[in-house]
Parts: structure tokens; C-alpha cells; sequence
């Protein structure tokens, strides 16, 4: 089983609400891009890690001289489109894998990363980070408002573990009819495919708006990884 690494970097961040993509916006002297190939530089791969980006990303594109084992390859209008790029790109075989981690995630544990791929090995299924809610959640319908079992909920991470040719393939399906796909779990979960989910730190959160930055700071402190 060969493992293979996409970091999809094409995004603008619409949410963030600044001119910078939010994968290049400081963070504690580094570009927030940075911090996560960082982690990643120290996670043995065996396959290929590439940094999928916008076609005109000169700040992306300056980022790889400084990971020697990083490529780039140009992404797509959205994410499924960018990471179907990267499957392209890995030329794979039937036994070669994928991990999809996404780059605004810069507090990711190695520790977690190692157990999805554990639990990958081990039962020859795809599985993804995720963490059980505990938030009591809403949900509101034409002005009328439910309660969901939070029991049953989980919010997903990154990075998603799968073989590389079925997760190409689902998502060429799922792009193929139309449908909107927000992350590679759910492309395999709508052609019935397998999906575990494993629990990762709680300290793994994405940086999705401004406000977010300075939780990003006091994680990456947390873990011991400011000087």
C-alpha cells in the first residue's frame, strides 16, 4: 500500500473576509500554508505530496522550493475539482492510496495522522478524521425548528484516507452529474462505498473566518510548535 499526500491550495477563502487567501495570511511569523507543510515535512510518505494551486499562485509556487519532496499541480474552480486534478496528476496504481488534508488545517497531530492510516491498514476501508458533536444542534426548515440527536453527529476533518482509483472515480461521478461535494468522504459515501470515521484532537480545527486566527496561534503554542 503506497500512500500518497494532496494538500488542495486553490481556494480564495470567500468566508475569511480578506484579500489575502487565508492560506497565506500570517500566523506567528510563517504563512498559515506553512505551518501545515511544516507537520506534514515530518510524516513519512512513501508516494507522492503534492500542492495543488491556483494557476497564477506565485506565493504557492514559491512555497515548494522550500519542501524538496513537494510538487505542485494546478487546481480547479472548487475543491472536488482540485483534488480530481491531484488523482489525475498520481498516475496510481490499484494499490496506491491517498490522504486529502486540507491546507487551512495547520494544527493537525502527527499522532492522529498516523492512527487513520493505521486503521486504513489495517481494514482495508477508507476512514476520515472526525470529531463527535457536543454542541446541541438546530435545525431550521421554512421557519420550523428541530433538534438533532447529537449522538449521531459527527463533524468531519482532515485529512480523508482512500484508495486512489476509487476515490477518483467517485468523484468523477459525482462532478459528472452535477452534484455539489464537499469533501471526499461524501463522493464515496453516494456510490455506497465504505466510510469510517476516526477520532481526531478537537485542536484540529480548519481557519475559516479572521476571528479564527488567533485560536490557530494559541493551538500551534499549545502543541509546543512556536518557538
Amino acid at each position: 500500500m503506497t500512500l500518497h499526500l494532496l494538500l488542495p491550495a486553490a481556494g480564495i477563502g470567500q468566508r475569511f473576509g480578506q484579500n489575502t487567501p487565508k492560506q497565506y495570511c500570517p500566523v506567528a511569523g510563517k504563512r498559515l500554508a506553512e505551518w501545515t507543510l511544516d507537520l506534514w515535512r515530518g510524516v513519512a510518505i512513501d508516494g507522492r505530496r503534492l500542492l495543488i494551486l491556483r494557476e497564477d499562485d506565485a506565493v504557492g509556487q514559491s512555497l515548494i522550493s522550500n519542501y524538496p519532496k513537494l510538487e505542485s499541480v494546478t487546481g480547479g474552480a472548487e475543491r472536488a475539482d482540485s483534488v480530481l486534478a491531484g488523482l489525475d496528476a498520481l498516475d496510481a496504481g490499484p494499490d496506491d492510496w491517498v490522504m486529502v488534508h486540507d491546507i487551512a488545517r495547520p494544527c493537525i497531530r502527527a499522532d492522529d495522522i498516523a492512527r487513520l492510516w493505521h486503521h486504513c491498514q489495517q481494514t482495508g476501508r477508507g476512514a476520515l478524521l472526525a470529531r463527535p458533536l457536543t454542541d446541541t444542534i438546530k435545525r431550521q426548515v421554512d421557519g420550523e425548528l428541530t433538534s438533532l440527536d447529537r449522538r449521531q453527529l459527527w463533524a468531519a476533518m482532515t485529512p480523508q484516507c482512500f484508495p486512489v482509483l476509487m476515490l477518483r472515480d467517485a468523484l468523477r461521478d459525482a462532478l459528472n452529474t452535477g452534484e455539489s461535494i464537499t469533501d471526499e468522504a461524501s463522493a464515496m459515501e453516494r456510490l455506497g462505498c465504505p466510510v469510517d470515521l476516526v477520532e481526531g484532537a478537537a485542536d484540529n480545527i480548519k481557519l475559516t473566518r479572521a476571528e479564527d486566527l488567533a485560536l490557530v496561534e494559541f493551538y500551534l503554542q499549545q502543541q509546543g510548535r512556536l518557538p
